[in-house]
Parts: C-alpha cells; sequence; structure tokens
C-alpha cells in the first residue's frame, strides 16, 4: 500500500462527509471490492481521496489507483483543489461560497510565491501580493464562475471569517457550511477581522441564529429590510465605528491604493445587493436607461483621469 501524506491545508478545503456519508461510502466500496475512483495526489500528497484513503488503510486488501499530477507549488495545488470540489452537484451556497473564496485567496498568491512547493501558506510571503493583482484574479475568477467581482471578494472575506472562527471555536466551520446555523455573512467575515482575543466571541456569536428560527415572525404591514440585513448593517456600522477609532498607520501611495481597491469592491457589492433588492432597475428599459445615464458620471470620471487630469 502507498505511503501517501495528509496536508491539513489541503484536507480542509474539502466538505468532510457526515457519519452516516462515511459509513455508506465504505459499505459500497467492500461490496465492490476495490475502490473505482483514484485518489489524486501530487508529490505524494493527498488532493482528492482522502475518505477513500482512510477506509483503504483500514482494509489493506482493497485494490485501488493513484492519479499523479504536477503543479508549480502548493497555491496551485490549493486551486485544482477548490475547482475540483465545487464540480460537485450536493455543495450547499455556503460551502459553495466557501470554495470560491479559498480559491480566490490561492490564485492571487500563486504568482507572488517565494517558497518552495512544502511551503504552508503563511509562511511563504504570498500574502503580499499588489492591488494590480488581486483586481487581475479577481476578474478572471469573477468571468470564470458568472458572477461579480464584489462577490468574489465577498467569498474571500466569508471564507477567511469561516476559518477564523473554526480556530476559535472547533466545529463551527462544519455547522456554518452545512447550513446548520446561518448567521449573516458579514458577521463571519467580522471574526476574522477582530483581534484574537476578541474572536472565540464572535465566534459563538454566530450561534445565536440557531435560536431565533424558533421565533414567530411579527406581521408586516409594509416591505421593510429583513432582521438579517438590518443585523448585517448595524454589524457593518459598527466595524466602521471600530475602524475610525484605530490609531492610523502612515499612509503611503501603496497603502492608499489598497484603499481605494477595497473601497471600489465595496462599492460594486453596494450595486450588487441594490439590483437583487429591485431588479427592475436592470430589466425595466425605462429605469436601466435612467441608471445607465447616471453612472455615466463615474465613466466620465475614469476618462478625466485616463486623459491626465492633475486636480
Amino acid at each position: 500500500m502507498d505511503k501517501l501524506i495528509i496536508d491539513p491545508e489541503f484536507r480542509d478545503k474539502i466538505p468532510p462527509l457526515t457519519e452516516d456519508e462515511f459509513s455508506l461510502l465504505e459499505e459500497n466500496i467492500l461490496s465492490d471490492g476495490a475502490v473505482f475512483s483514484p485518489l489524486i495526489v501530487w508529490d505524494g500528497t493527498i488532493l482528492d481521496g482522502h475518505n477513500r484513503y482512510e477506509i483503504i488503510q483500514k482494509h489493506p486488501e482493497l485494490t485501488y489507483a493513484v492519479h499523479k499530477m504536477s503543479f508549480a507549488n502548493r497555491y496551485e495545488a490549493i486551486s485544482w483543489i477548490c475547482k475540483h470540489q465545487l464540480g460537485r452537484r450536493n455543495l450547499t451556497p455556503q460551502q459553495k461560497k466557501y470554495l470560491i473564496g479559498q480559491r480566490y485567496e490561492a490564485e492571487k498568491q500563486a504568482d507572488a510565491f517565494h517558497g518552495n512547493q512544502h511551503t504552508l501558506s503563511d509562511e511563504s510571503g504570498g500574502d503580499k501580493v499588489c492591488h494590480h493583482q488581486k483586481a487581475k484574479t479577481r476578474r478572471r475568477i469573477a468571468e470564470e464562475i458568472g458572477m461579480s467581482q464584489g462577490y468574489v471578494q465577498n467569498a474571500s472575506s466569508f471564507a477567511k471569517g469561516v476559518d477564523a472562527a473554526e480556530e476559535a471555536l472547533p466545529g463551527i466551520k462544519q455547522e456554518i457550511l452545512t447550513g446548520a446555523i446561518k448567521p449573516p455573512e458579514t458577521a463571519v467575515a467580522a471574526v476574522a477581522r477582530a483581534e484574537p482575543e476578541e474572536r472565540p466571541r464572535l465566534a459563538a456569536d454566530l450561534k445565536k441564529s440557531k435560536d431565533d428560527k424558533g421565533k414567530k415572525p411579527r406581521p408586516a404591514y409594509h416591505k421593510a429590510p429583513s432582521a438579517t440585513s438590518r443585523k448585517a448593517e448595524m454589524q457593518r456600522i459598527a466595524e466602521i465605528s471600530a475602524e475610525m477609532e484605530r490609531d492610523k498607520a502612515p499612509s503611503t501611495e501603496e497603502n492608499v491604493l489598497c484603499s481605494l481597491d477595497g473601497e471600489i469592491v465595496s462599492f460594486m457589492e453596494l450595486f450588487d445587493r441594490i439590483f437583487q433588492e429591485y431588479p427592475r432597475l436592470l430589466s425595466d428599459g425605462h429605469y436601466r436607461q435612467k441608471l445607465i445615464q447616471t453612472m455615466q458620471k463615474m465613466k466620465q470620471y475614469i476618462a478625466d483621469i485616463e486623459g491626465g487630469r492633475t486636480e
């Protein structure tokens, strides 16, 4: 039997099976007497097939195959894992968003990789990616998956929040990604931005949405923002207030560019939310024309800068 490596970072990108799902997989494999789907590996490390490999170790008499792949670095390997998992049909919306966020994080770092293929992500210096590379990667992924760049950026923040919450409160990642609890995505993302000592409390707060399910909603006589939207908005206001109170490091042109990049992404996310709430702005010809006229101001502003505007 091949001695393969289990990389925790690779393994944790894959939605885990429940106990019942694992038992059914094991039962089917034993019934077949072989593992028909090959284990996918890179340099002796499993990329896909962790559960099958565990079953093989328990039953060494099983026959199986290994398919080897080649990548320049571990970020390319992580990207492949995420794209491969996104091809599954039984993903929850939360799992899909998490994988898209993880794919974006891996691919934006691939070109800035400074370590060797065995270096862990936080040791390689790959997080030092210029804003131009981030925007290019975000745009490419958005086009490939048919979503907006704002969605990709939001998925990245969500994925970071999920991982931070899991580190602070083990087990909550599974609850979030399976939909057992459905906290606001802004609240999930806020966990990663918080100080380490604050994360356990914020992670525990994510579970509160579970207790709200049994509450009877109040009658609504007009269309008002949902409780989730209001909570998310209050969370965002709190984050902005906290950010304003922090001591600011001396700014550089590069820092300002990164800040502007973030503001533009937030702007696109705002427009995405507006279009979801008011779809006629895009579907109705009259409103669409007025919307485009309004946005021409932005287009003209960009044209002025491209033309050499200095004041």
